[in-house]
């Protein structure tokens, strides 16, 4: 749809009848002299600045052509960006090759305009066409641009060569084509390229120190880039939003949360608290390292809510399971006049799933659309299949997915898969599966799923033939890993590990634990050890699951009057999820269980999943 300011410059400028139809010849413009040729330029310019199509550009494109000459207001310039804007590289290529005066400026327009919209190579090309035919000299904005190109993937030996180019010409001593360097060799993940150049660079600004400690957290160095925010601050160089937002983003990545409280306390101290995406990220943090109250209270302390701060909190609750609270902030964000878009609607369906309220989920799933307008994409219906799979309605699931407007993904066929495990539905999890192993044969996960499905059926033939195809094609589990924070560090368990120091303490108050369940009547829940083996042998090997030994952990050296936080990289069994429950309640502990897909809060003998997940 075209804007209205464009609107009316476009009828104004093209309308065969009226005010513009004076304009073509020379005699009306004598005529009409408050239609001067500047004005008209001017209209066009604006014209183009409003442009949302190419059939308009091209509109435009025509009147310069019969009124105008391309060097006048740089227009010609003008019209090769909008061109390149609009998805038309070609179209601006061509016209580029037309105007009959190209200089320095032109050239750079064309070159930005490429490299602003992704075209590399197009970018790529016109930078030595401008350097080794025509033999003009690049600028400090041409070396931005290109550098800028240079930092797509698959581009790092033609960014080297540039990086020498500018060496020869001088222009490192600009700090911005520095910077514009070292995000090219960061995003490249060439680090020591990246550091060399940092440190290299006497005139470092804020922008280069930010560049740096992206660099890190963008290659998964969390511990690096807060060092060198550390080095940053005790060099006296004040941080702004951005560093603040990569800071708290590595801080995310890390997991400890004594980290996040400390950056909280610098935030409050700087005076960002009153920033609304600062605030945003960090009641974003909290809820992900399992703190909901306090990413409450962030979030209750923003005084100018947006989109994004109401999206967040919902999200934070959608993840922890309370699907009730996250229906009543979505009522209140609208109530406030706040219009939710496809991203609010994908975690409130999110929330719904997670709580299975199967009618207010259908419910969302009805009125977005018909109510504020928002089309729904593939999440939305990932998030349906998901609702309806893990409340038993398989064959509506089905149906759903059978009814969407554009083809399924392997988000969509996966939730139906995962509610086939729940409800151990075997013959639809077959085709289920094949499915997702032609739309992406390398996931493993799939095969893993269909896997066990197949073991706790009993049909261990067709598990092993997975497990079979699975080798044949090179694919392999990813073990199940549970992580503990503990004075200022994550330790890190896996199945039987028996590798940290404390090994002997762990194991002996797991086997207090199991004691004490026994003697209230808990028996492990060996269904869920997926191998063909003897009873005995199947409890041994659940009762040594990495989340009971972070938990047996966890009570040793956490204060009990705070919530146990585990985080586990794989979806919790079912008999440590019986076991976290029984253990809260024998222990008065709060235990929070953080999986891929969400939160579980026991306390007092019960989940907030209510054993739906």
């Amino acid at each position: 749809m075209m804007k209205a300011g464009f609107c009316s410059v476009y009828s104004f400028l093209l309308k065969p009848k009226g005010l513009c139809s004076a304009i073509p010849s020379n005699s009306s413009l004598q005529l009409h002299s408050h239609l001067n040729l500047d004005h008209l330029v001017s209209s066009l310019i604006l014209a183009l600045n409003s442009c949302s199509r190419v059939s308009y550009c091209q509109a435009v494109h025509a009147r310069v052509i019969k009124s105008v000459n391309y060097r006048h207001g740089f227009i010609g310039d003008q019209l090769v960006t909008s061109y390149v804007q609009l998805g038309y590289p070609e179209d601006a290529q061509n016209l580029f090759d037309e105007m009959p005066e190209k200089d320095l400026v032109s050239w750079n327009s064309l070159i930005s305009g490429l490299s602003r919209s992704g075209f590399t190579a197009r970018c790529m090309s016109a930078f030595c066409r401008m350097r080794f035919e025509i033999d003009m000299q690049p600028t400090f904005v041409s070396f931005l641009s290109i550098i800028s190109a240079c930092s797509d993937k698959g581009t790092l030996s033609e960014g080297k060569c540039i990086h020498g180019f500018a060496v020869k010409l001088g222009m490192l001593n600009e700090v911005k084509i520095m910077n514009a360097l070292l995000n090219m060799y960061g995003k490249s993940g060439y680090l020591l390229e990246a550091c060399s150049l940092f440190d290299a660079t006497p005139w470092q600004n804020l922008v280069s120190w930010n560049s740096m400690i992206a660099i890190y957290v963008q290659n998964g160095l969390a511990d690096e880039s807060l060092g060198v925010f550390i080095t940053l601050r005790r060099a006296a160089v004040e941080f702004d939003q951005a560093t603040m937002l990569t800071v708290l983003q590595a801080c995310e990545n890390l997991g400890v949360r004594i980290l996040a409280e400390s950056m909280h306390g610098l935030v409050l101290r700087s005076g960002l608290a009153a920033n609304v995406t600062i605030a945003t990220a960090l009641l974003n943090l909290y809820a992900k390292l399992g703190c909901l109250p306090a990413s409450s209270k962030v979030f209750g302390e923003i005084i100018y809510l947006d989109k994004v701060a109401w999206t967040a909190m919902l999200a934070g609750y959608a993840v922890h399971g309370y699907g009730k609270d996250a229906i009543k902030l979505f009522e209140v964000m609208v109530k406030n006049g706040v219009q939710p878009d496809h991203v609010t609607f994908t975690h409130l369906l999110s929330a719904c799933s997670h709580s299975g309220l199967v009618n207010e989920g259908k419910h969302y799933f009805k009125i977005m659309f018909e109510v504020y307008g928002v089309e729904r994409k593939l999440d939305h219906y990932s998030c349906m299949v998901d609702l309806l799979g893990r409340s038993g309605l398989l064959n509506e699931a089905y149906d759903l997915i059978r009814c969407m407007p554009m083809e399924p993904n392997s988000g969509v066929w996966g939730a139906l898969l995962g509610a086939c495990r729940v409800y151990g539905n075997t013959e639809l999890a077959k085709d289920v599966a094949e499915r997702l192993f032609s739309i992406d044969p390398s996931d493993a996960r799939n095969y893993i799923m269909l896997s066990n499905i197949y073991s706790a059926a009993g049909l261990w033939r067709d598990a092993s033939k997975v497990r079979a195809l699975m080798k044949e094609r090179g694919l392999n589990r990813t073990p199940g890993c549970s992580f503990v924070e503990h004075e200022n560090k994550i330790h890190r368990f896996v199945v039987g590990d028996r590798s940290h120091p404390e090994a002997d303490r762990i194991y002996k108050k797991l086997e207090e634990l199991i004691g004490k369940m026994r003697k209230v009547g808990f028996s492990s829940k060996t269904e869920f050890v997926l191998h063909d083996v003897d009873e005995e042998l199947k409890e041994n090997m659940i009762n040594e699951h990495s989340e009971k030994l972070a938990m047996a952990f966890g009570l040793l050296v956490t204060d009990a009057a705070l919530p146990l936080i585990i985080t586990k990289n794989l979806r919790i069994c079912g008999d440590c999820h019986s076991m976290a429950k029984v253990v809260s309640l024998i222990e008065k502990r709060t235990i929070i269980i953080r999986d891929p897909k969400r939160f579980h809060h026991f306390c007092n003998g019960l989940c907030s999943c209510g054993d739906y997940w």
